[in-house]
């Protein structure tokens, strides 16, 4: 086994941080989209609405975990630098370790969100198309 470096966990950073960003981007656009349907809702009290906040309240949440495990990944290498430092290296190669696990976690629960993201939109496609067959 290669000695750990700390450049390892450091190529990390760079790449969770970008993963952040998009997160935050997906939380941020979730966050208008729940308002918009939480306004529309108070004023048509439509059903199918109901449908819409229920998928995008388990996005959020996804989305959430997605974050969390991101960040303690982060935490992790940050830690792991730290054990190299302080000459910790069998403790800094299990941490380091474990840090690619939490992201991994990470990437797996943004695929689950995207597959959901996915299915959503479905839903609305084949409501167009549903109302196009209706009108021929």
């Amino acid at each position: 086994m290669e000695e750990l470096s700390l450049t390892t966990p450091a190529l990390l950073f760079s790449a969770i941080s970008l993963i952040m960003l998009a997160y935050t981007n997906r939380f941020l656009a979730y966050a208008s989209v729940i308002r918009n349907l939480h306004d529309k809702f108070l004023k048509e009290k439509d059903e199918s609405l109901l449908r819409q906040i229920k998928n995008i309240k388990l996005r959020l949440n996804l989305t959430r975990w997605m974050q969390i495990f991101g960040i303690t990944s982060l935490l992790f290498c940050v830690l792991t630098m730290f054990l190299i430092y302080v000459g910790k290296m069998y403790v800094a190669v299990w941490v380091f370790g474990f840090a690619l696990i939490l992201l991994i976690f990470s990437l797996a629960l943004l695929i689950k969100e995207i597959q959901i993201s996915t299915q959503a939109l479905q839903y609305h496609i084949s409501d167009i198309e549903e109302y196009l067959e209706n009108k021929k």
